[in-house]
């Protein structure tokens, strides 16, 4: 399954959010599913995009559009305000419920810099290792890589930034980035790993202990 989650933040459309439109929707029907996270819903709307599963405490949003989208066939699941989720943390939990290896999250930047941080945390849930979590916005993809290889597929010119979230990546290689990185290790703190250059088309990365943020701006950022 191919999933596609519209977070309640600022949507942010730009190229790379388009292309994953584009790219949830040219999978087979019966191989996709859209989930929208509480007002998430406004942001599927906006692009076309019709949901199959809504869910949230539904604080934030539209009733009559979320009727609308219920009487469509779109299933509803309400939690209670007072939870130990947030509803973006409910909507990937459903994907991986759903056997999701694919999993493209929109609207997940913007408005509270703390929603903003957990979100980029929420990449880390246990439950989706293994599989490809993308966060989209604007000209920007990000996902986690783990220790071991990992691929960053663009064009020449685009902007890489590899952010340690763990205190320490070790041990990092990279072939096909202007600044190359010969088994070093980045730090939580300095911001020497950000605002690189893809020289390739396909650039390779490993390392040997860590957790490492990749955020792909296609073109200069």
């Amino acid at each position: 399954m191919d999933c596609l989650i519209f977070a309640n933040g600022e949507l942010y459309d730009g190229e790379a959010v388009q292309t994953a439109i584009r790219r949830h929707q040219a999978a087979p029907t019966e191989s996709r599913l859209v989930i929208c996270a509480d007002g998430g819903l406004r942001h599927a709307l906006e692009v076309q995009v019709t949901p199959d599963l809504i869910i949230g405490d539904m604080d934030s949003v539209d009733f009559s559009n979320l009727e609308t989208e219920k009487r469509a066939g779109a299933e509803i699941r309400v939690y209670p305000s007072a939870k130990e989720e947030t509803d973006l943390e409910l909507c990937l939990l459903a994907a991986a419920e759903h056997n999701c290896q694919q999993i493209t999250i929109l609207g997940a930047v913007g408005g509270r810099l703390d929603q903003t941080l957990s979100n980029i945390y929420l990449l880390a849930l246990p439950v989706l290792k293994g599989r490809e979590v993308r966060l989209v916005s604007g000209r920007e993809t990000s996902w986690l890589a783990f220790p071991g290889e990992s691929l960053i597929k663009g064009a020449p010119g685009d902007t890489i930034s590899l952010i340690p979230l763990a205190s320490s990546v070790v041990g990092i290689l990279t072939e096909g980035l202007h600044y190359p990185l010969r088994g070093e290790t980045l730090h939580v703190g300095p911001a020497r790993g950000v605002s690189n250059v893809l020289d390739v088309s396909e650039a390779r990365l490993w390392f040997g202990s860590g957790l490492l943020l990749i955020v792909h701006t296609l073109g200069r950022a």
